[in-house]
């Protein structure tokens, strides 16, 4: 296997806020791209994925941990032209006052020292082609708004890749476009994986997107990796109660209204993502977890191995019930809790009642 183009590794970032508080945003984030493969990295809004990716782009320093550049501890000097960040928004990516020509024109002049006019007036065609807006000549002297936000966005991956670099990370690149285009924006990230051996860093909430694109899936949970490893073993097997979670509620047009409604029994229950300021302690997901046991609240569970590069942080297998991941649905299992809760009250109160 090729050795990583771009490591974190043990990363932590944290915000002060107020006089004493602190956000632990992201904490002991080990992560590998490597070239010519795409990693999707999902969770809910609040995970932590953008704060790791801006650590990872050198926009944020880490609170501790490093990050290395061909296994070397990453600097200053010429980083982002081997690393780029494609965000989330195209609409506020691209200076309103300037046109393509001018975005891309200042990559290549900043990055590779181009000056010549006609070299220049060349590299900027074929970015736009590459990226296909096709045919060039009638867009590269458009202003942004003349663009709709598909072709904002391929004018924003073509800025990046004038820079050359060996990483790409896409926070989110194709949330706010139209679902009618999010395909071919995929298509696209594929492609220049395969055309250039890029190592691509995908951000997701959407579990279907990123087994569409990805070769393997790193989720996040409240600011910590939970489980990881190729695309197909994590979504067929999830080996961690979020991950099979998130898997279980996103849309598959295949489930009937019953299906619809065993799997969602209960989900006003599930209750909400803990504050990064007072995270619980141990396992972050416990107190929302079906499955949680007394040793998942004191310490955090450690990394479990499960071969073929699939892992999970979750004290289940640690304690031997893995098992009951695969026996049971994530709602079903919050049914089973509440139901025990109920009977524990229940007899509880029963014997108050029968005491002196």
């Amino acid at each position: 296997m090729s050795e990583p183009v771009l490591e974190a590794r043990d990363v932590a970032k944290h915000f002060p806020v107020g006089r004493r508080g602190v956000v632990r945003a992201v904490e002991d984030a080990t992560l590998a791209l490597l070239p010519g493969r795409i990693v999707a990295l999902v969770g809910e809004s609040g995970s932590g994925k953008t704060t790791l990716a801006r650590v990872l782009a050198r926009f944020y320093p880490p609170t501790s941990g490093e990050v290395l550049l061909h296994g070397r501890p990453a600097g200053r000097r010429g980083y982002h032209g081997d690393v780029q960040l494609i965000f989330q928004d195209p609409f506020g990516s691209l200076n309103p006052l300037h046109r393509v020509r001018y975005n891309l024109e200042r990559a290549l002049r900043l990055h590779h020292r181009t000056r010549d006019r006609a070299e220049l007036e060349r590299q900027v065609l074929e970015l736009l082609e590459r990226v296909s807006l096709s045919p060039a000549a009638d867009f590269v002297d458009k202003f942004p708004h003349e663009l709709s936000g598909g072709q904002r966005q391929r004018v924003v991956i073509a800025r990046a890749l004038a820079v050359r670099p060996k990483v790409l990370l896409g926070d989110e690149p194709i949330s706010m476009l139209d679902v009618s285009i999010r395909l071919d924006m995929l298509n696209l990230l594929a492609r220049l994986r395969d055309e250039d051996g890029l190592a691509l860093l995908y951000i997701t909430h959407d579990i279907a997107s990123a087994r569409y694109l990805c070769d393997d899936i790193v989720v996040m949970y409240a600011g910590r990796m939970i489980e990881g490893g190729p695309k197909e073993e994590v979504i067929a097997r999830p080996r961690h109660p979020y991950t099979k979670l998130l898997i279980e509620s996103s849309p598959d047009p295949g489930r009937g209204e019953d299906d619809r409604a065993v799997l969602f029994d209960g989900a006003d229950e599930l209750g909400e993502p803990p504050s990064l300021v007072s995270p619980p302690a141990g396992c972050r997901f416990h107190p929302r977890c079906p499955f949680a046991m007394p040793e998942c609240e004191p310490s955090p569970p450690p990394r479990t191995d499960l071969g073929g590069g699939h892992w999970a942080h979750c004290w289940l297998h640690q304690k031997g019930r893995a098992g009951e991941l695969e026996s049971t649905t994530h709602a079903a299992a919050l049914a089973s809790r509440a139901a025990a809760a109920a009977e524990a009250a229940g007899a509880a109160g029963a014997g108050k009642e029968e005491g002196p």
